[in-house]
């Protein structure tokens, strides 16, 4: 029986229908009879193009195609502090955690589950992250969004080796299945599984690990009382002081070796609304100004400059928190606004209003909130270069 060969069978394939059709062949042919994997299309594109004599070209062309794309999270991994010596700033709850991770360590034992609440940008990822480093343990990450299904919770948990951190952010939001899956495997480290269907069904305990969870949240109030009562450690992270994060300025810009005065670093700083995470943004900015204008070194002047640009001002304020209170005073004389008005008035959604722009506005004393209205402080009229009537200031005092 002759026995025929599929290579001879099939047909060599059309290059240009490949061409017309956008795809590629599984293998390429090499010079010594080989081959090779396929290029991939932006790679295969741009040495299409290119002499295919000059290897040095090619060669250039094909690191310029395919960057790897790790390089960015290396950059932003290596900028969070990696102990808790490192980490600058909420010096009360460092302590409280400090001994929390000595007990445990001399007791052999996983840390208490801990709950971090406040703000967003505060370090609350970065600080699950140094917990886990400092027990010398492992960290998974996740947000609550993520965990729809009870299989993708069962999964993460049945996962974890002893003593290893489970964070999850914005654990507000996850769903009431998720949580209850929660409540024996942070209570009693196990899970409750349901096997058959129908009357034939039954629950099977599968232990787990001991583990700790860490969950963060902007909304504490938000938590259902069985799930926040299971927490050991409920600690708030709060803003950071001017020197707190010039140091955070200036230790950043060390590892994107960037050269910035005391000075500079202390006039990010003050436009940083006191948390770390807007602190790193403006320094980025300010450093790719300083490199496209070859300024040199970043001094106070330099950075005021820069950050005017980016309509970032003395106290923090941004062009869109400039114009909220800058409508409320021109158009309604400072107030009471309601929040509908406000959104309707300035294109913003209401509730990015209440829950983007208002607090920090709140917080640094131009704006208050009253059963009538928003009003904007006396304090607020000044840093505008507006004068408060004299009835505003009897209705403020």
């Amino acid at each position: 029986m002759a026995i025929i060969s599929s290579k001879k069978q099939s047909p060599e394939p059309d290059k240009s229908d490949e061409a017309q059709s956008g795809q590629l062949p599984l293998s390429v042919k090499t010079a010594s009879g080989g081959s090779k994997p396929p290029k991939s299309p932006r790679t295969a594109v741009l040495q299409d193009n290119l002499d295919p004599n000059d290897h040095n070209q090619g060669r250039a062309a094909v690191l310029q195609a395919d960057p790897e794309p790790e390089e960015h999270g290396k950059q932003e991994e290596k900028l969070r502090p990696q102990r808790l010596a490192e980490y600058v700033g909420q010096k009360d709850l460092k302590e409280v955690l400090d001994i929390a991770i000595r007990a445990a360590k001399a007791r052999k034992e996983s840390l208490d589950h801990l709950l971090l609440y406040g703000p967003p940008g505060l370090g609350k990822t970065t600080m699950s992250l140094i917990l886990a480093a400092e027990l010398g343990v492992q960290c998974k990450i996740t947000s609550a969004p993520a965990l729809e299904r009870p299989r993708d919770v069962m999964g993460l948990l049945v996962g974890l080796q002893p003593g290893d951190v489970l964070f999850i952010d914005e654990i507000h939001r996850l769903s009431r299945v998720a949580e209850e899956i929660l409540y024996p495997a942070m209570e009693d480290f196990r899970v409750d599984i349901i096997l058959g269907k129908g009357s034939s069904a039954r629950t099977q305990s599968l232990k787990l690990s001991p583990f700790t969870l860490i969950g963060a949240t902007t909304r504490v109030g938000s938590l259902t009382s069985p799930l926040r009562d299971r927490f050991g450690l409920v600690q708030r992270l709060r803003f950071y002081e001017l020197d707190e994060l010039t140091e955070i300025v200036l230790r950043t810009a060390a590892l994107l070796k960037t050269s910035v005065t005391y000075c500079g670093a202390e006039e990010i700083a003050r436009r940083s609304r006191g948390t770390p995470r807007i602190a790193n943004r403006l320094l980025k900015r300010v450093r790719d100004y300083v490199e496209v204008k070859s300024r040199g070194k970043v001094n106070q002047a330099i950075a005021a400059e820069a950050l005017e640009l980016f309509n970032v001002d003395p106290c923090g304020l941004d062009w869109t928190d400039r114009r909220l209170l800058s409508f409320m005073i021109e158009r309604h004389n400072g107030g009471p606004v309601g929040l509908e008005t406000l959104a309707a008035s300035t294109g913003e959604d209401a509730q990015t209003i209440e829950e983007v722009y208002e607090p920090y506005l709140m917080q640094i004393g131009y704006l208050s909130r009253t059963p009538r209205g928003r009003i904007a402080t006396t304090a607020a009229w000044k840093h505008l270069g507006y004068q408060p009537p004299e009835s505003q200031l009897t209705f403020l005092s």
